[in-house]
């Protein structure tokens, strides 16, 4: 048995028209783009109104109905649940309006058919959605299609279906297996393999391709920079300084894969990846449990450098890349205001508010991760994207706390 239901409301300004806002919300992966990664409301009624304002700008006014659970609890939990859906609604409108002004920056600009590779991973899962609610057309390049919507590939056994590929405008090349745990020496294997062997395997296959999408946007990480200290990094910088380790050889093989497509004439955007913050996953979704209990803190000294970027930067980036013909090579994917190891713990514990000041040791970080830990954790890459800002994307969040408040719903 059920308490009495609430409504609530609340409403935002966006910079288009009334009938492209409920465009946006009629596609494909407007659900997942609106769901906070920290909320499970079960709404029971959810309106949406469309005031128009003008030809390019409208309200939408959400009204939510919630019913708690039933009796004198349920009656305490009001303003509890209240809180919880304003945070929601907060949350969905700031992604709606930033969503709908990057789309609208591109509005006279056809859309585009995509293929992406490891669109089921932290940043796929984000930006799948992001691209379809914007009106792109996307396929998914997996290991095992089920429908006509995704393409099959197996780099292991170089096989990928080229036929599959044609009439596609762009490809953004995500796949690769994840670095974050010890790594063995079948483990690094795996991980250069997925990123330079598939890499080349989709350049080489664009490449032959009658008629090749126009760009190729294929990830790589600001591990090619190594362990440079409080050293500024930008797409400039020479990595013949950079000192060798695995991340960098495997980063600079990497990006050499997508050699052929660059000589077929396709634009290649090598995506640096820098620590991508998110809730669901990643060195964020690992560092929460700890900091929730009280007992995280800075990796080793906490000096080193951090060079990070919320999720919904990340996706903007290769959006931006996608749609900008001039940007071409490496672009370092990370906020211009990079943070020391300790200064990340230090606000994501004000954030959560709680204490962050139990650092882990490096020699305890290299029992548990052994060569890893020296490379991923307790090296330093102060990088900073140059050429993202010259050629005008503009970060919805520069600076680490707020953020850090917007993923967390804080």
């Amino acid at each position: 048995m059920a308490g009495s239901s609430e409504v609530i409301e609340r409403s935002v300004m966006l910079p288009v028209g009334a009938e492209e806002a409920l465009a946006w919300h009629e596609r494909p992966g407007a659900l997942e783009r609106l769901l906070p990664p920290w909320e499970r409301v079960e709404v029971l009624e959810h309106t949406h109104v469309f005031e128009p304002q003008g030809p390019t700008s409208c309200r939408l006014i959400d009204r939510i109905e919630l019913t708690p659970p039933a009796a004198f609890a349920g009656r305490l939990a009001v303003p509890l649940l209240r809180r919880r859906v304003e945070r929601m609604l907060a949350y969905r409108h700031e992604v709606l309006a930033a969503d709908l002004a990057a789309h609208a920056r591109y509005r006279d600009r056809p859309r585009l058919a995509i293929a992406v590779t490891g669109a089921g991973g932290l940043l796929g899962r984000t930006l799948v959605p992001f691209l379809t609610t914007g009106g792109h057309r996307v396929v998914t390049v997996t290991r095992r299609p089920r429908g006509a919507d995704q393409i099959g590939w197996d780099p292991t056994a170089g096989r990928l279906e080229a036929g599959r590929l044609e009439g596609i405008d762009a490809v953004v090349h995500l796949a690769g297996e994840p670095i974050g745990v010890r790594w063995t020496a079948a483990r690094k294997r795996r991980i250069r393999d997925s990123r330079v062997r598939g890499t080349r395997l989709l350049a080489e296959t664009l490449a032959r391709l009658p008629r090749p999408p126009r760009v190729l946007v294929s990830a790589s990480g600001i591990g090619v920079y190594g362990n440079r200290g409080d050293a500024t990094l930008t797409e400039a910088s020479p990595l013949v300084d950079a000192p060798p380790d695995f991340l960098v050889e495997v980063a600079r093989e990497w990006e050499a894969a997508a050699d052929a497509a660059r000589t077929a004439g396709i634009r290649v955007v090598s995506t640096r990846f820098g620590m991508i913050l998110s809730p669901a996953g990643g060195a964020l979704g690992r560092m929460l449990p700890p900091f929730r209990l009280g007992v995280g803190g800075p990796l080793g000294s906490g000096r080193q450098w951090v060079s990070w970027a919320a999720i919904d930067d990340v996706v903007g980036a290769v959006h931006h890349a996608l749609m900008t013909d001039g940007l071409a090579g490496p672009v370092n994917v990370c906020s211009p205001e990079p943070a020391t190891s300790r200064a990340l713990a230090q606000a994501l514990g004000r954030v959560l508010r709680r204490p962050a000041v139990l650092p882990a040791p490096a020699p305890a970080l290299r029992v548990l991760f052994g060569e890893m830990a020296d490379t991923a954790l307790l090296g330093s890459q102060r990088a900073v994207p140059a050429r993202l800002l010259e050629s005008g994307y503009r970060f919805r969040y520069p600076a680490l706390e707020p953020a850090l408040r917007f993923l967390l719903g804080r």
